[in-house]
């Protein structure tokens, strides 16, 4: 039925798909339940079609390994005549709703970076990177949103200084990109995509990739990035600002720091952002606390009750917004992972 990689060998509607079906609707739901979580995706729509197409396929087409599931047919079974539905039910308690219903509906997901930037993807991060320096920023950022963070940064740390902030900026304001784009890239770059992109536009996070880079920057080209993008997009920039610096990064920040903080926090603000945080972040609070406040702050949080996400989130924001300025102020010091500290 398959290869060494779980694939189905035969071509879209081609008779292994049918027999495939036949199969596993032989087989029983229990058994079939079983192979399905061993299927890829793109098998499973094979399949799907597979079950389709058993619809109206002669029982003697089948080849004699399934000569008992044909005579079943024969003697009236209509398991064929319901392959379909069987099947889809099979592959939903196998693989889930949302799987199986792309597969049955011959519903196309999102195709994987690979797949659209072919052996981009792949190459040498310093070679793509020196490929890259003499691109416009535009291309640049639509390239590295369509690779994901994880590729995207080694690539990044290979481009001219100069150029990482317009590129970052672009970057953050992708959310998607024509597949004819991507082909015209490639073929700028002198690369052969491995696969076409099917109808439609491919889903790209380049925001969050630009600020998954941000955050392995140093602090002084994350100021450098956001003022410029503040010139364009005042929006994107604090948004941007406030994701740089979570709530749950006050773990970050030296024993001094958090006590300064302490001073300016809100005392309710603290207590509602306290209530939704980490132990480990509430013990660095409460640990930067004397003894007596720390037990009122515990007391009154607990005389709280439930309290809605929604408002914990929101206290623990504002909370961000003034370690911000703080730090904007060089009352305190936010060492981003990118900085070279002595």
């Amino acid at each position: 039925m398959a290869d060494e990689n779980n694939k189905i060998t035969e071509a879209k509607g081609g008779p292994i798909t049918q027999k495939v079906a036949a199969i596993l609707l032989g087989l029983g739901p229990d058994i079939s339940k079983k192979i399905f979580t061993k299927l890829s995706e793109s098998d499973i729509r094979r399949v799907a079609l597979g079950a389709r197409e058993l619809r109206k396929a002669a029982p003697e087409s089948l080849n004699d390994s399934l000569q008992e599931f044909v005579d079943l047919m024969e003697q009236g079974s209509t398991d064929a005549l319901v392959g379909d539905d069987l099947l889809r039910n099979v592959a939903i308690d196998a693989v889930g709703e949302e799987v199986a219903r792309r597969a049955f509906e011959g519903v196309q997901p999102p195709p994987p970076p690979d797949e659209v930037l072919g052996p981009i993807v792949e190459a040498d991060p310093v070679s793509l990177g020196m490929i890259l320096a003499r691109e416009h920023a535009q291309t640049v950022a639509l390239v590295l949103s369509a690779m994901g963070p994880d590729r995207a940064l080694p690539v990044m740390q290979h481009l001219p200084e100069d150029l990482k902030p317009a590129v970052l900026s672009r970057m953050a304001s992708v959310d998607s990109v024509a597949p004819e784009v991507l082909r015209e890239v490639g073929q700028a770059l002198a690369r052969e995509l491995a696969a076409m992109v099917a109808d439609g536009m491919r889903q790209v996070d380049g925001r969050g990739t630009a600020l998954a880079i941000l955050r392995q920057s140093p602090s002084k080209q994350q100021q450098v990035v956001i003022t410029e993008i503040e010139q364009s997009d005042v929006d994107l920039a604090q948004d941007l600002k406030t994701k740089l610096f979570t709530f749950e990064d006050l773990w970050s920040l030296t024993d001094r720091d958090i006590q300064t903080l302490i001073k300016e926090f809100d005392s309710n603000l603290l207590m509602l952002g306290l209530k939704g945080a980490s132990p480990r972040i509430r013990d660095k609070i409460l640990g930067n606390m004397s003894t007596r406040a720390s037990k009122m702050l515990v007391d009154d949080m607990e005389a709280m009750g439930p309290i809605r996400m929604s408002e914990v989130q929101k206290a623990q924001q504002e909370l961000v917004a003034v370690v911000m300025q703080m730090a904007e102020q060089e009352r305190i010091t936010i060492v981003a992972p990118g900085d070279q500290m002595v």
